[in-house]
């Protein structure tokens, strides 16, 4: 029985923003426990390069496009998803930016385009398939949120850490809403990831050694440490859980 429980086999999931460092990832970890895939995203080269590469799982996965600031484009996602799938199981939001600036000269037109993406991208997303899942009786929602969303930092993050604190009580609402439908929301946490997008970044032994140093684990993450926490979430493993914000960040958090 319990070897079973984190399987998602005859499940689809769909990632918006899964052509990413962490999305790709969290893609091919949902493809080997079994389930279907869609890759979403800007671009129809990545995002179909990254459902390409899952051919070796066995299963069913295609790229396709959206903007998940613009409803319209969200619908058309929705749209020929179950036209090609005729379900939506699993959603994993993993869109998301950041812009870095000092708060008192933080341009409005970046906090608008941070907000847009995390927060209101999210939302539109969640909402388009939340629909779906309320329909069916059944789904699990998984945002890719960060301890940001609860932790303020020195430098200018003025936009992303009350964009992912939003992301949490989005989760939270959701949740709420919608477990009447037996729709379960829940959101991921991590700290630092490595992924290309910083790698230039961590490539300071400096930069890297001042992570490190605050993260009791010694270490700063990867791609593969938020597979677990998805498979949980989107399996019937977390069948009871709801509305939690899950920390995969090396013990930071417990310092603070």
């Amino acid at each position: 029985m319990y070897e079973e429980i984190f399987r998602l086999d005859g499940k689809l999931a769909l990632l918006p923003g899964g052509a990413g460092g962490i999305g790709s990832a969290l893609a091919r970890g949902l493809a080997e426990f079994g389930a279907d895939v869609v890759v979403a995203g800007r671009s129809a080269e990545r995002s179909e390069a990254v459902a390409a590469s899952l051919a070796s799982t066995g299963r069913r996965a295609m790229g396709m496009v959206v903007d998940v600031t613009d409803p319209a484009s969200v619908e058309r996602l929705v749209g020929r998803v179950m036209d090609e799938f005729g379900r939506i199981d699993i959603l994993v939001n993993c869109a998301g930016t950041n812009v870095e600036a000092p708060a008192e000269s933080f341009p409005l037109a970046d906090w608008r385009r941070v907000m847009e993406l995390n927060v209101t991208g999210t939302f539109l997303t969640c909402q388009a398939v939340g629909r779906i899942m309320i329909s069916q009786k059944s789904g699990s929602i998984i945002n890719l949120s960060s301890v940001r969303g609860q932790l303020a930092i020195r430098r200018g993050y003025a936009a992303y850490t009350p964009s992912k604190a939003a992301v949490n009580n989005l989760t939270r609402q959701l949740a709420t809403e919608w477990a009447q439908h037996n729709v379960r929301v829940n959101a991921i946490a991590p700290t630092f990831i490595e992924t290309p997008l910083v790698a230039n970044m961590l490539a300071n032994p400096e930069f890297r050694r001042s992570l490190t140093d605050r993260i009791p684990l010694g270490r700063v993450g990867v791609p593969g440490d938020i597979v677990g926490a998805t498979i949980f979430f989107a399996s019937p493993a977390s069948s009871f859980v709801t509305g939690h914000i899950l920390l995969v960040d090396g013990g930071v958090t417990a310092t603070q």
